[in-house]
């Protein structure tokens, strides 16, 4: 009983409220991501196209991710990530306004990316570092078991009320809705204690610049695999069920928005289910769940590659997401547990980038080989490759990935 009631004794108050203002605007977000993709699909079928769309939008995340992690372990967190909710929601309503205006075409689109990838390669450390502040040192995995849940969860909601929207109100609805959902986090991060003032080692520290986040990884090989884990998964099997699942909807399975919107929808429900477990893993139990997850994901990948009906792929993008989500959380965690704090910024910025950095030119060359191969053939490739790319990584680092906690700041330099 006492492993059930101190996490539920610890994360409460500031955690809870920026996770209830972050549960909608990340509702909000998966609801225009459906809608984004939707738009785009129906101006281009070309899948290269999408994968450029995507590639100028992850672009600024792979240049600036390194200093914004700098930038979010000098400044207060709150007012970065407040900043950034305002920008992002301009953005919304730039897209939703020209999309009911009947005037879009795809560079609006990648101009609006190339803005979000700006504001989100500040938001991405600050917010990945923000959820340990508000939390024990202690409850550290137990608080990102539930940041994961609710990125899932809203994954679940997002497309299919995404779907429902564009249906029945029209796509720009979508758009709007997003814009409207940043309100709630806005609100949540003004209630937020403001942050503590850091003592002078911890300033001086965080002054060494961008490659202390590198210094930490290299020096903690659990750490560095686990990233090299997260980038496996970003190269071989996020480009297709991220930015290449519109086409495969339409032109693949020859659906609609609402059936687009369940596929969706079922996506995010295997990711939710995965992320509840994780705070059932036991630190002890890691390398075996690692290892299953793995698994399910490529098994599961190369049945979605060959399903020939919505029936077969709801459950089979379930399984892969289950098992995605799984490996994401489980690799998340060790990185956050291993990282010291005054550099929990920059290693976040780090975890960050082996996603973001990685996922604009895995979009690029997945959308090519999809139009040169077939989007099946693709897809089916990419299971395999992240099935031996991840067995060489968990075998390697099989042993070492028990729970770990940082061994603190000293108060001087080691002569």
């Amino acid at each position: 009983m006492e492993l059930q009631s101190e996490p539920a004794r610890t994360l409460r108050g500031p955690f809870l409220r920026y996770m209830a203002g972050e549960t909608v605007s990340m509702l909000g977000t998966w609801i225009q991501q459906t809608a984004q993709g939707w738009v785009l699909a129906g101006l281009t079928a070309s899948a290269f196209t999408l994968g450029t769309v995507n590639f100028i939008s992850g672009a600024p995340m792979l240049l600036l991710s390194l200093w914004a992690g700098a930038v979010a372990d000098r400044v207060d967190k709150r007012v970065l990530l407040g900043t950034v909710v305002l920008l992002q929601a301009a953005v919304s309503v730039w897209l939703g306004t020209r999309v009911a205006a009947g005037n879009i075409a795809v560079w609006h689109v990648a101009v609006a990316g190339i803005c979000l990838g700006v504001t989100t390669a500040f938001e991405m450390p600050a917010a990945a570092a923000l959820v340990p502040e508000l939390v024990g040192k202690d409850q550290i995995r137990h608080a990102m078991a539930i940041d994961r849940a609710v990125f899932h969860a809203t994954r679940l909601a997002g497309p299919a009320v995404g779907g429902w929207l564009i249906a029945s109100l029209g796509t720009a609805s979508a758009f709007h809705a997003n814009a409207a959902s940043f309100l709630a986090l806005l609100i949540s991060l003004a209630t937020l204690p403001p942050a503590s003032c850091k003592p002078r080692e911890t300033a001086a520290r965080e002054n060494k610049g961008v490659l202390e986040g590198f210094r930490h990884v290299r020096s903690d090989p659990p750490s560095a695999a686990m990233l090299l884990l997260i980038s496996q998964i970003t190269l071989f099997i996020s480009p297709y069920f991220m930015i290449l699942m519109p086409l495969y909807s339409r032109h693949v399975l020859e659906i609609g928005p609402e059936q687009h919107g369940l596929l969706m929808g079922a996506s995010g429900g295997g990711a939710f289910l995965g992320a509840l477990h994780l705070l059932r893993i036991r630190p002890e139990r890691r390398s075996f769940y690692l290892g299953t997850a793995a698994t399910f994901t490529s098994l599961s990948m190369a049945v979605l590659s060959q399903a020939r009906s919505l029936s077969v792929a709801l459950p089979a993008i379930a399984l892969m997401t289950l098992g995605n989500s799984t490996l994401f959380g489980l690799a998340n965690t060790l990185v956050q547990e291993r990282a010291p704090d005054p550099v929990r910024g920059r290693v976040s910025a780090l975890a960050g980038l082996s996603f973001f950095g990685v996922l604009p030119f895995a979009g690029l060359a997945a959308s090519k080989l999809a139009d040169t191969i077939g989007l099946r053939t693709a897809m089916l490739s990419g299971a395999c490759c992240f099935a031996a790319g991840s067995a060489l990584v968990l075998f390697r680092i099989r042993h070492g990935l028990t729970e770990y906690r940082p061994k603190p700041t000293p108060e001087a330099p080691a002569p």
